[in-house]
């Protein structure tokens, strides 16, 4: 790694990528790459920026998700609907979310990342500003459908930007750091949620993220510069997009690491769909204690993320790395079912939340691994990777998730039915198809 901080590839990118494709610095001219101690101090600016906007672009999705959460009772009684009809809003954002990331994918590979990204912020805004003043619940449900497409907008050009700059190892830190940040933004944005109903109704909600999202389209455009050259642009339409994306499904490594870690995703799904129900109604637990459990597993998830990134990523291969996660998860899920159906008595929360810690926080090294890994074989498509990996997550992580309460209100098992069918689905397509051991001894 070069004493600025960022990998050879970014600095070499970001420097072709200026000449090919006009960028521009903060004061309108050419961006330049000095030599000596203002190389590496541009560098890291460079580096903190991009890191923030992607972090903003990757957070926006679960703010937009989760501060709508603690308002979904006074959205019921304000717009006369039944709590079914209400819940729609949330599958609708989340349909948006996996479907957009398919169709955002490819335009980004063949118009740049910067024009789809901007289109598709200037439509959330919009979305999200037609939400303020919806009168019918069938109106929310749609805009919300439709703020759910444009915000995908942002998961997936994120990731493909982060292809475009980095490779190797350096792609693997990032997503780690990325880990971070957007791992932040489920623990916080209900409190803000709840923080904003005491000032105001629902619908200041969607005003809050009226205003995060033109700030965010500002900060993109002026400061997320184009990062794939006119060169390596695709031009074909709809069929080429369709033809890449086949190409892509029939990697078998590819899709192995696409598949475990939506798998992996599904687990945690679970997780966050179950644990308010599973903590407060069955194990008792307070609303307090559960939002601090929740947190305490957040904090698990974004600490080993960061582990990986920093620690183990250079030291020990991805591979490796990721298989150890997915055995820990593994491993998890079984003591989180053992405990559950009673076979060892009565054990109470602490070791149920102990057990949901130990998954959680192993998720840290399983996502972000599979990301890199696959984004690492596809630098000829990128955006169109990301879709798929985004897509892939969000529509097995919401198959799964109603999975969980199958069995009624009365016991965990479910959820940890689900969790485990998960992990050892996503370790079988680990071994099965991306094969770790061959790719080792077919290294120079």
């Amino acid at each position: 790694m070069p004493e600025s901080g960022v990998s050879r590839a970014q600095q070499a990118h970001i420097s072709e990528t200026s000449a090919e494709a006009g960028l521009t610095g903060l004061s309108g001219g050419p961006v330049t790459f000095p030599s000596g101690p203002a190389a590496t101090a541009a560098a890291r600016r460079t580096g903190l920026l991009v890191t923030l906007v992607l972090g903003g672009l990757t957070a926006l999705p679960p703010l937009s998700m989760d501060m709508y959460l603690p308002a979904l009772p006074a959205v019921t009684d304000a717009l006369h609907a039944p709590a079914s009809t209400v819940q729609l809003t949330l599958t609708a954002c989340l349909t948006g979310m996996a479907l957009g990331q398919v169709v955002v994918g490819p335009m980004s590979d063949r118009w740049g990342r910067r024009r789809p990204l901007l289109i598709g912020m200037i439509i959330y805004v919009f979305a999200t500003a037609i939400c303020v003043f919806a009168p019918t619940v069938e109106l929310l449900i749609g805009f919300r459908l439709l703020q759910g497409l444009a915000g995908a907008a942002g998961i997936v050009i994120a990731r493909a930007v982060v292809r475009d700059m980095y490779d190797g190892v350096e792609m693997a830190r990032f997503f780690s750091t990325l880990m971070l940040i957007s791992g932040v933004a489920p623990v916080i944005a209900p409190v803000i949620g709840g923080q904003v109903l005491r000032i105001t109704d629902w619908r200041g909600i969607f005003a809050v993220l009226t205003v995060v999202g033109i700030l965010l389209t500002l900060v993109v455009w002026k400061w997320l510069h184009e990062t794939l050259p006119p060169a390596e642009r695709h031009t074909g339409g709809i069929g080429d997009a369709l033809r890449t994306m086949r190409g892509l499904l029939a990697d078998r490594v590819f899709t192995g690491y696409m598949i475990a870690g939506s798998l992996a995703f599904a687990a945690l799904f679970a997780y966050v769909s179950a644990s308010p129900f599973v903590i407060q109604e069955i194990y008792g637990a307070s609303p307090q204690t559960f939002s601090m459990l929740f947190g305490i597993n957040s904090i698990g998830l974004i600490a080993v993320g960061q582990i990986n990134g920093k620690l183990l990523v250079g030291r020990i291969s991805l591979d490796k790395a990721l298989g150890f996660g997915l055995a820990v998860i593994v491993l998890a899920a079984t003591a989180l079912l053992l405990m559950t159906s009673g076979v060892f008595g009565d054990v109470g929360l602490v070791p149920v939340a102990s057990g949901l810690f130990v998954l959680m926080s192993a998720m840290g090294l399983a996502m972000p691994n599979t990301n890199a890994q696959a984004l690492m074989r596809t630098k000829h498509a990128a955006g169109s990777a990301s879709a798929l990996l985004g897509t892939s997550s969000f529509l097995i992580g919401a198959i799964a998730s109603p999975l969980v309460g199958i069995a009624g209100e009365a016991t965990a098992v479910p959820m940890a039915v689900v969790q485990l069918v998960c992990a050892v689905g996503a370790m079988v397509c680990f071994l099965a198809l991306c094969r770790p051991w061959r790719q080792v001894a077919a290294r120079p």
